[in-house]
């Protein structure tokens, strides 16, 4: 992890893709793929970064309507900034609320309103459901699915990221290292790192729910909003071997994205 991570000064959550190693022997070629949280908060060190070590041609945000004009990414010069929301429609509604505006203060709400939510059992059951959800619903497909194409046409470093890089994001990430030929291993890896960068974060507020009463369930809500829950990514993978019999074909049966794309894919960014 500390050969991928990226420091910025404002972009939270960040580590490139490269360096990773395929099943067949081969890796990703670095300075290519960056994932992290939102970009409203990036400074103009940051910017040169991913301009000068990155090349940035592509930026794509999966976050939704709300949270794009609440807290907009900084317009970064050359760089085409591709707008996709892979959250389905009902997930939109439900976490709409103290989402849109990134600022400290309202961050420190939404955390607040995190813990009350905790104890809710409709809350807890949308946050076990949220993977799922997303590599089901037919919107969000597609617009992974263009995502995937948007990769494989970019000239330059791609960036992708939606609110704190870490769900929406994350199945991004997972999607190019299947395509790429990434073990199983190789992919829940990547996608659990996140719970290092929000680890605090996750401690502070399960320990505020504990105090409030809260139990193993409650707990587990706070570790899956705030992290990742690496046990419901295991099962979404699951459920996606069930239904299409591996992820790379999950790619080209329901993203569109085909056999040949991902021959693709490999033969320009594995060295």
């Amino acid at each position: 992890m500390k050969d991928r991570t990226i420091t910025f000064d404002g972009i939270e959550n960040a580590r490139e893709l490269g360096g990773l190693v395929m099943q067949d022997g081969r890796r990703i070629r670095t300075g290519q793929l960056v994932r992290c949280g939102n970009l409203n908060r990036a400074s103009d060190k940051d910017v040169a970064i991913l301009k000068d070590r990155f090349q940035l041609t592509d930026v794509f945000d999966f976050r939704f309507d709300t949270e794009v004009a609440g807290a907009p990414d900084r317009v970064i010069d050359g760089v085409r900034n591709t707008h996709l929301s892979t959250l389905p429609q009902h997930f939109v509604d439900g976490f709409s609320a103290g989402r849109a505006d990134t600022t400290r203060i309202q961050v420190a709400r939404f955390m607040e309103r995190l813990a009350e939510y905790a104890f809710n059992p409709q809350a807890q059951e949308m946050g076990h459901r949220l993977y799922p959800a997303i590599v089901s619903d037919t919107t969000s497909r597609q617009r992974y699915g263009a995502f995937l194409q948007g990769v494989l046409d970019a000239e330059g470093g791609v960036l992708l990221h939606c609110s704190q890089g870490k769900d929406r994001c994350g199945l991004g990430v997972a999607f190019i290292l299947g395509a790429l030929g990434a073990s199983r291993e190789t992919i829940v890896e990547d996608f659990d790192l996140s719970n290092v960068f929000y680890a605090s974060q996750v401690e502070t507020l399960s320990r505020k729910v504990t105090q409030m009463g809260g139990g193993l369930k409650e707990i587990a809500f706070i570790r899956t909003m705030v992290g990742v829950s690496k046990e419901n990514f295991e099962s979404t993978l699951d459920l996606i071997d069930s239904q299409y019999g591996s992820l790379s074909h999950y790619l080209e049966e329901a993203l569109g994205f085909t056999a040949q794309d991902q021959e693709k894919l490999r033969n320009k960014y594995l060295i």
